[in-house]
């Protein structure tokens, strides 16, 4: 498949003190980073973003705005291209990969087809995400039951359904597991996810492998837990978990992370199979220019290695691997669309003297994209009906809510004529987007569409005012 190149817009530091040291003011304020956009986005002729042979004005014209866009082609491709990098280097080494699709970044029945499609096993962390799964078709066999805190009726509605793994959190998981599948008169296939201890180098709230909160089991605890598994004759353990963290660029966490649990896999070893080594994932994606996201092919290659090195070290078998990438398969291939609502400049005062801050005010915000409130995450974005010649001028995409950290784009540069009106386009909004969304203010959810091939299609229906109205038990 092949896609338009995209031109890398030249970039000056920016004169505007206001702004973070990462963001340069661009000479073209109109230009499409290729690592940031969805890959079939461009521009046409005309100066319209268009996605998946769509015109941004057409798709709002159809759908309205706030509109959340998934590149089909884009999120079909990065599944697909998952799952020969890690099964071609698994292989390369003499074992096997699985990879799982993470459905907390975006889940509907379309995506959990495009990703079983293309051979991703599924990874679910509640009985709503497992409903949707199995409703779309995925085969329970093929995904992998996560959670830290599963209740009785989750963990028996997927034991019963033939979950394929269910990933033990904590101890008390393992009497509970054990007596589902006995129950069933099923053997249940089950990891242990442990702590590792590395500290990934991401937000705090996307550390997943520190020692103070709430996932996994330290390694110190891993012997007894695996010795209480393996006395359950009705479950089968099949290995370790790890996951580190989300939105992580390099290997090296990953790297020590192998080091420590292969270490304590070899011990146990010594008293029983231990088949698989689950490695977890959280690789990052670009969301500005500044952020330098490694190819899937490369972190395959990486991740790989590691195991390899580390077994022959160790003198032991390599195992079979699965790995999690997460928002890499569909974080990309999204774009949201909203319409300027109202333009304000704030003379802001700094160490460099005053400076304007613009905020650009649209008809969405924190119920859309709760990341930037979350995390204080960066995004980008752009004018998607025109294009301008306009002087870039620095400015602060704030939503509608009643919140002063309503807040979609922190900081970016827009030509400075944008108006009420324009339509701005936000990428790599295709994971934790409409999965974090909420009716905060009474704001309907907005549809998800599906674009490909000059064609658009509704995966995921908005919300409306009556259906808000609908589920108030007071009108009744």
């Amino acid at each position: 498949m092949s896609f338009p190149v995209l031109r890398t817009p030249e970039v000056r530091v920016s004169p505007n003190p206001l702004a973070p040291a990462w963001l340069v003011e661009p000479t073209d304020a109109d230009a499409l980073d290729p690592a940031v956009w969805s890959a079939t986005a461009q521009r046409s002729s005309d100066g319209e973003l268009v996605l998946g042979g769509v015109t941004a004005s057409d798709l709002v014209a159809s759908f309205g705005t706030p509109l959340y866009v998934l590149d089909e082609d884009d999120a079909r491709t990065r599944a697909v291209e998952a799952v020969r990098s890690f099964e071609r280097e698994a292989a390369r080494i003499g074992t096997t990969a699985t990879v799982y699709y993470a459905a907390k970044a975006f889940l509907s029945a379309e995506v959990a087809r495009w990703v079983a499609e293309a051979g991703m096993a599924v990874d679910i962390c509640t009985g709503g995400e497992f409903a949707v799964a199995r409703a779309a078709g995925v085969d329970p066999a093929r995904m992998g039951f996560h959670g830290n805190n599963k209740s009785l009726a989750e963990i028996d509605r997927t034991v019963e359904a033939g979950i394929g793994t269910v990933v033990l959190d904590n101890a008390a998981e393992v009497g509970r597991v054990a007596a589902a599948a006995e129950r069933h008169g099923r053997v249940q296939r089950v990891r242990l996810r442990v702590n590792s201890g590395v500290h990934a180098s991401t937000h705090e709230y996307l550390a997943t492998a520190r020692e103070d909160q709430k996932f996994g089991v330290p390694l110190s605890e891993t012997a007894d837990i695996v010795g209480s598994i393996r006395r359950q004759p009705s479950l089968e353990f099949v290995g370790l978990h790890s996951h580190i963290g989300s939105q992580i660029f390099g290997s090296d966490g990953f790297a020590e992370a192998a080091r420590r649990l292969l270490a304590v896999h070899a011990d146990l070893l010594a008293t029983g199979p231990v088949p698989e080594l689950n490695l977890g994932g959280g690789f990052g994606i670009a969301y500005t220019s500044a952020d330098d996201a490694r190819p899937l092919d490369d972190l395959a290659v990486a991740l790989v290695d590691i195991v390899q090195a580390e077994c022959l070290r160790l003198g032991v078998d390599v195992p079979l691997l699965a790995v999690e990438p997460g928002r890499v398969i569909v974080g990309p291939a999204g774009t949201t669309l909203y319409e300027v609502g109202t333009i304000k400049d704030v003379t802001v005062s700094s160490d460099e003297g005053t400076a304007v801050r613009r905020y650009v005010s649209v008809d969405g915000g924190m119920s859309d994209n709760a990341r930037t409130a979350l995390y204080a995450a960066d995004y980008s974005v752009r004018i998607a009906n025109r294009t301008s010649s306009a002087p870039p001028a620095l400015v602060r995409v704030a939503g509608k809510h009643c919140e002063s950290g309503d807040l979609v784009v922190l900081a970016d540069y827009l030509p400075g004529d944008v108006a009420p009106g324009d339509l701005l386009a936000v990428p790599a909004t295709g994971a934790y987007c409409h999965s974090l969304a909420s009716n905060y203010n009474h704001v309907g959810r907005p549809p998800v569409v599906a674009v490909r091939d000059g064609r658009a299609r509704v995966i995921v229906r908005g919300e409306s005012e009556a259906d808000l109205l609908a589920r108030d038990a007071g009108l009744d």
